[in-house]
């Protein structure tokens, strides 16, 4: 028998490597002792350990509670560890599984490792061994999960996630409460409009809590349908429903030990706040179809557009998740309300769309800014990333999208009794001049071809020829 030196596991325990306790571990041994050791040495170190001594045993348990990993002897009564293996994997369990056992040959050895086990260590064993090859599971696990939630962001977060920038006091003000209640533990809603940059904030507020080292996971609840929501959020079995040919984790599971972001949470359907609701009081999630409770540790950001206390005198959202999820709630001031961070917003966005867009930055006028901050915005800070994107593309800044009065960029607003060629005329002379004379660059930001910008300072004729062109 192994005996337990705990002086000489080489199993690193600093910090930031991961979390032994936050993982569960069931021990499938028919051999008293085996069994006994085993419990012994992970009861010490991991947050939940089970035992059992056959398949019935184990397969009651994993009805009832969510294991990470396994541990399984190949010679059992009844049914042997790889013939169960088998039949796990085909039931769609997609945690870690080390096999043991004291009489192994190569045959046995592939068929465990084509039944879909991580590991496969042969008694009697160190108990250095089995630790890391625990650990390497547990690794395994953790980068999965981070890999997923790294693809999942790269493929659908927006393209203007930039921070909180401005100088406005009203942007100060919501970073300091941001950098304040981002180290507590608790819930957050945040409220306003749309575009006014909801998941930015919840992104710095992940970013400033104990949680910035672990994964960040967004949903926008009006994205998906009421169908597969609960899919979504809480997993699902094989089986569970109609063209679920293979189980799937949720998105709690994702984002355990994280930050969950529920953006136009008023969307989610009222039987589906009932199961949130239950999911933020007990910390466990069932996926569909399923018995079992996996308990996660996550902490909910939610985010409406809407005004969520007038939804509950509605009746349509639930009055008990509002309360629960308003223990702190921030509002996120429009666009209108800070027009001063308009200039600083505008060079961002310039900056980080230019480099993306493969083309050089537009430059800002005090016309065109002034045009700018006199705009409503009522698409706020998205509007705003939208209409510089826009002008990278077409070389120019179409403002006729913006109010004739507020705006133009030939400077002092728009003479209405000029004819539509006179401003077209007035308008490429400009550009022009912007571009230093170069006909070249100028055709490029009009989006035109240098051939019709020379078609058009043939036509005028003298009136140009004294402006330095090229």
């Amino acid at each position: 028998m192994q005996r337990d030196e705990e002086q000489t596991v080489a199993v690193p325990t600093a910090a930031g490597e991961f979390n032994w306790q936050a993982h569960s571990v069931l021990i499938v041994d028919d051999e008293e002792g085996m069994r006994h050791f085993l419990e012994r040495t992970l009861k010490r170190r991991c947050g939940m350990v089970e035992a059992a001594a056959d398949v019935e045993q184990a397969t009651e348990l994993m009805a009832r509670l969510h294991f990470d990993l396994l541990i399984l002897d190949i010679a059992l009564p009844g049914k042997s560890g790889i013939e169960w293996l088998h039949e796990l994997r085909e039931q769609g369990f997609g945690g870690d599984v080390i096999l043991i056992t004291a009489f192994a040959d190569m045959e046995t050895a592939i068929d465990a490792l084509r039944g879909g086990a991580s590991d496969f260590i042969l008694k009697p064993f160190r108990i250095d061994q089995i630790l890391n090859s625990i650990k390497r599971c547990f690794e395994r696990a953790r980068l999965a999960r981070e890999n997923f939630v790294l693809r999942r962001e790269l493929a659908e977060r927006a393209s203007d996630v930039v921070g909180l920038v401005g100088h406005s006091a009203a942007i100060q003000q919501l970073r300091g409460m941001i950098r304040r209640v981002g180290q507590m533990p608790s819930t957050v809603l945040l409220l306003g409009e749309s575009g006014t940059g909801k998941e930015v904030a919840a992104r710095a507020l992940h970013q400033t809590s104990p949680r910035a080292q672990r994964p960040f996971v967004p949903l926008n609840c009006a994205a998906i349908s009421s169908e597969l929501i609960e899919s979504e959020l809480f997993g699902h079995v094989k089986g569970a429903f109609t063209g679920a040919t293979e189980s799937r984790n949720g998105l709690f599971y994702y984002a355990h030990g994280g930050t969950l972001f529920l953006d136009e949470i008023s969307e989610l359907p009222l039987a589906m706040q009932t199961r949130l609701l239950r999911v933020l009081e007990e910390r466990r999630v069932r996926p569909v179809g399923s018995e079992r409770e996996i308990p996660v540790d996550v902490r909910i950001i939610a985010a409406s557009n809407r005004d969520l206390a007038a939804e509950v005198a509605a009746g349509r959202f639930r009055q008990d998740l509002y309360f629960r999820l308003a223990v702190v709630d921030i509002r996120i001031p429009p666009l209108r309300e800070r027009a001063e961070d308009i200039p600083d917003l505008m060079r961002h966005f310039m900056d980080m769309l230019s480099v993306q867009l493969g083309v050089a930055p537009l430059p800002l006028s005090h016309a065109l800014i002034n045009c700018l901050t006199a705009y409503g915005w009522p698409g706020n800070v998205r509007e705003l990333r939208n209409f510089v994107e826009r002008s990278l593309i077409l070389g120019a800044f179409p403002t006729e999208m913006l109010p004739v009065e507020a705006c133009s960029v030939l400077g002092g607003g728009v003479d209405l009794t000029l004819t539509l060629e006179e401003v077209e005329k007035r308008h490429i002379l400009r550009v022009v001049e912007d571009c230093k004379g170069s006909k070249t660059e100028a055709a490029r930001r009009l989006g035109v071809s240098r051939k019709t910008l020379d078609r058009k300072f043939a036509d005028w004729g003298d009136d140009v020829r004294s402006a330095a062109v090229v």
